[in-house]
């Protein structure tokens, strides 16, 4: 294994909650609050469900499975079904200059191998703290293939040196179990998520199973070439992988927060487009026969996603003219407003039609260091307006207010959770360093779940 990756396997075994600076803390818990809110709501959609209860009949016990009725699992299949759901409602947070949803890779892991280890609190919170920054320094140093969706890459790699460092390895044990865990990467396509493909978060789900399955395989005496991360990363599923800044500032500054967190419940890149659009709608104020067309021009990544006819809920959420759509005739592109329903609101479909998407190569050359957008709203008695920007709120040169991401963690979780659970379990969150166990959340979980 080479000498950057071994350090930071080290770094990952020997930082403990304490270390980490007061500031990345609240960051941390903030991270955490906003995963699980996701993961309840996503739990609820119709594929999660009927997997779950398919997997039913052959359930074993150690881990949550955070859904209704809370089923338990073997903390491998718990994780996986906690990653896919969380997947699978287009909410999780992300590192923001570099690719991957490092915390939804993560934590579900985090949650089934701690239940499993009667983790406590801190040692929870590290794991998922570290886990995210081995995430965000591979993905640095990691140049994918065009078309892989980097759920099960980078990211998985990361969630087994967290689920490793939960597991009780050290060091050499947590670098053994990621040289092993290259043997589960994936090659996911982004062309499933503009086909509406749900298979592509199996991937993310992938992730917690790896976290769960190669600390065991380590543990179990499976041995791994030294240099299986750099072959993996740099020829296998990747295209290059230089280590070479895996270490700058560690410790020191932590990838945890220079994360986006998400509103709009869509695909990142075509949120800034969404955010010049609320401007000059608020400038407008049309009603939805007002609005004669929308012109977007935006950067390559965001402008594929222009499909006016996606097929079904999942590829709607990797469609800018279905939510700009959205937003002109219910006021937000959120969790309520992006649903089922507004595949099929005729309204919705007409406008839809209406939005025209196009690259602007200037755009283009600046992303994804910034991720610009220009919109053009013209209405049918010949007014117009033009906002153009550089990037979307959300991110950590742009944040959202922190009341922002506790409402939206309340509207997720009332999916599952009475009023009064969420809120116990945002203060239970809050806490989470006093922690005894996970059992800690998950008493909360069953005393507080919806019928």
């Amino acid at each position: 294994m080479g000498e950057n990756i071994e350090r930071l396997a080290e770094f990952v075994a020997q930082t403990r909650w304490d270390d980490v600076p007061a500031p990345v803390q609240r960051h941390t818990k903030l991270v955490l609050l906003d995963t699980l809110g996701v993961i309840l709501a996503g739990a609820e959609r119709p594929e999660v469900r009927q997997l779950r209860e398919r997997l039913a009949g052959t359930a074993g016990t150690g881990a949550t499975v955070y859904a209704r009725g809370w089923p338990t699992h073997d903390p491998r299949t718990a994780a996986l079904l906690n990653g896919i759901a969380g997947r699978s409602i287009e909410l999780c947070e992300g590192l923001r200059l570099v690719s991957g949803q490092a915390a939804m890779q993560v934590l579900p892991g985090m949650l089934a191998v701690g239940e499993h280890m009667r983790s406590p609190g801190p040692e929870l919170l590290a794991a998922l703290a570290l886990g995210y920054d081995v995430a965000g320094r591979l993905a640095g140093g990691f140049t994918p293939r065009p078309l892989a969706h980097q759920n099960g890459q980078v990211s998985l790699l990361a969630a087994a040196a967290a689920g490793a460092r939960l597991r009780g390895l050290d060091a050499p044990g947590i670098s053994r179990a990621m040289r092993i865990a290259t043997t589960l990467l994936l090659t996911p396509s982004y062309t499933n998520a503009v086909a509406g493909a749900t298979t592509l978060n199996v991937a993310g789900g992938m992730s917690g199973f790896a976290a769960a399955l190669a600390p065991e395989l380590a543990l179990a005496g499976f041995e791994a070439q030294q240099d299986a991360v750099e072959e993996a990363l740099g020829q296998l599923v990747g295209n290059a992988f230089a280590p070479d800044g895996v270490l700058d500032e560690l410790g020191t500054e932590w990838q945890i927060t220079r994360n986006y967190f998400r509103l709009y419940a869509c695909c990142n890149p075509i949120h800034s487009a969404l955010d010049r659009l609320r401007e000059a709608l608020a400038e407008l104020r049309p009603s939805p026969e007002q609005v004669a067309r929308i012109e977007v021009a935006t950067y390559r990544f965001a402008s594929v996603m222009r499909n006016p006819d996606p097929p079904n809920y999942f590829a709607s959420k990797y469609s800018l003219p279905h939510a700009a759509a959205v937003m002109v005739v219910r006021g937000n592109a959120g969790f309520a407003e992006l649903d089922d329903s507004a595949l099929d609101d005729p309204v919705i479909a007409a406008l839809r039609h209406r939005v025209q998407v196009t690259e602007d190569p200037a755009m283009s050359a600046v992303a994804p260091r910034l991720r610009p957008a220009r919109v053009t709203v013209t209405l049918t008695d010949g007014r117009q307006t033009t906002r153009a920007g550089d990037a979307q709120r959300g991110d950590f040169m742009r944040p959202f207010a922190e009341a922002e991401l506790r409402a939206k963690f309340h509207e997720l979780a009332a999916v599952a959770l009475t009023p009064e659970g969420a809120s116990r379990v945002e203060d239970a969150v809050e806490s989470c360093e006093n922690w005894e166990s996970v059992e800690v959340l998950t008493a909360l979980l069953h005393r507080h779940g919806r019928a």
